[in-house]
């Protein structure tokens, strides 16, 4: 079964880690191939939602935000430039060569040497914007001869919506039940060995399923 983290101590040295290297990407784009780029931790990493399932490992998710390049169109080339500054960027703190997957890239999994032995992993989506603020995902679709691989952006589902009802729902003091409704979700698709409902999902869930009770928090409060 899913259960918070709890070990604060643990969740900010994996914070630390992670952004350092995620910095260490963006200077060595910028560097090495005159991308500028910025990053930031995105999924439940960003709202303090991180479970756990029993001992196994967990993973931090970051998106890559391309601000200025040669040319945005040219998705395969910023995607073997990020993978290459990745891969510089992770070598420096000893890690191993990133995974290159259909929309991100996934680094092994590691543990510290002392303290909690938790594994845990970073995956990292390489995003862009328009002038709208709509954003896009840069895709790699692969067909198994790497000559016929696709490369484009794919618009993220739009999430406007929820982040003002996650807002509204902070500036009233209810946060704790969207913690709640998040970790019973999980389980509850955890129980039925559904695994067609990712975190985000379960996350737009909890926060409709809190945000819909709002009028029955007046006579609580």
């Amino acid at each position: 079964m899913f259960n918070y983290v709890k070990d604060k101590e643990f969740l900010s040295r994996i914070r630390n880690l992670c952004g350092e290297i995620m910095q260490d990407f963006c200077r060595y784009l910028k560097e090495d191939y005159d991308i500028g780029a910025v990053f930031y931790l995105v999924g439940s990493g960003a709202r303090n939602l991180i479970v756990q399932n029993a001992s196994l490992p967990i993973d931090l998710d970051y998106n890559l935000e391309i601000v200025r390049c040669d040319d945005f169109e040219d998705c395969k080339t910023i995607k073997e430039f990020a993978r290459k500054s990745f891969n510089k960027a992770l070598h420096k703190h000893g890690w191993e060569d990133c995974e290159d997957s259909t929309s991100s890239l996934t680094t092994e999994k590691r543990r510290f040497i002392e303290g909690n032995p938790t594994k845990f992993s970073m995956d990292v989506c390489i995003v862009c914007r328009d002038t709208a603020e709509r954003f896009y995902r840069l895709i790699h679709e692969k067909t198994g001869f790497t000559y016929w691989d696709k490369y484009y952006w794919n618009e993220a589902p739009h999430s406007a919506k929820i982040r003002k009802k996650a807002e509204y729902i902070k500036k009233r003091g209810k946060w704790e039940l969207v913690r709640k409704q998040y970790l019973n979700i999980k389980n509850k698709y955890l129980r039925q060995n559904d695994h067609d409902h990712p975190s985000f999902i379960c996350y737009i869930e909890a926060v409709n399923n809190v945000y819909n009770t709002r009028m029955s928090w007046k006579q609580t409060e």
